[in-house]
């Protein structure tokens, strides 16, 4: 199945034109998408995975035409809908707010720097054994899609499904997005950094021996046949 955010390496988007290094937001509202989407996060309705999916989903004319804080701005209204922390019309402005329950789960602008100092670890203790070591040979599925949700949120991209690469490193076990992403839980396994040459993954790539290193869960591996 087509996922229309999964583009990487499949279609051109023209020249890529340098950005001053110090140049982090192009306007203020980019500023500001991000900081309430943070902030909005704070609630604890959903993760991380969960919000990714969220831009995931949107309408495909949508996802293509909108700028990158548009889909998150988007992603981030659906959300506050689907989860109940707003309604389409409180949204909109419409009518007087009700009290929300989630007031005293605010994040005061006194908490945002250790709130960011501290991030959002994703390794966690699991069952599942390395099935890999550094310098294995393995192998990406050939169906680059959720194995447990249909059209579900994956970490594989089309452009690696299939492709022969090399462990790089063991990074731990983590959180799998595949599940945490649907709220099936952690079912924390092994993440992987894979090297594979651009030959691999594209098939006229204008630098063949540049290599791509992708972080890969074990389930996403299978070893050389």
């Amino acid at each position: 199945m087509t996922r229309v955010h999964d583009m990487g390496g499949r279609y051109g988007d023209g020249t890529i034109t340098p950005e001053p290094e110090d140049e982090v937001f192009h306007t203020d509202w980019h500023a500001r998408a991000l900081a309430v989407t943070l902030a909005a996060g704070s609630l604890g309705k959903w993760n991380i995975d969960v919000s990714r999916h969220a831009r995931e989903c949107l309408a495909p004319t949508d996802y293509a035409r909108f700028s990158y804080y548009e889909k998150w701005i988007s992603g981030l209204a659906n959300l506050l809908v689907e989860t109940g922390v707003l309604t389409r019309e409180e949204l909109a402005g419409q009518g007087d707010p009700a009290p929300s329950p989630l007031a005293d789960k605010k994040m005061t602008a006194d908490q945002v720097a250790g709130v960011l100092a501290k991030g959002g670890p994703a390794d966690r203790p699991s069952n599942t054994a390395p099935q890999f070591k550094v310098g294995d040979v393995v192998v990406t599925r050939k169906i680059a899609a959720n194995a447990l949700v249909d059209g579900g949120h994956t970490r594989l991209p089309v452009y690696a499904a299939g492709a022969r690469g090399r462990v790089l490193r063991l990074h731990g076990t983590h959180v799998l997005p595949d599940s945490s992403a649907h709220r099936l839980g952690d079912a924390a396994e092994p993440l992987y950094a894979v090297v594979f040459p651009a030959s691999e993954l594209w098939s006229h790539p204008e630098h063949p021996r540049d290599e791509v290193v992708l972080d890969l869960w074990q389930s996403y591996l299978e070893p050389e046949a």
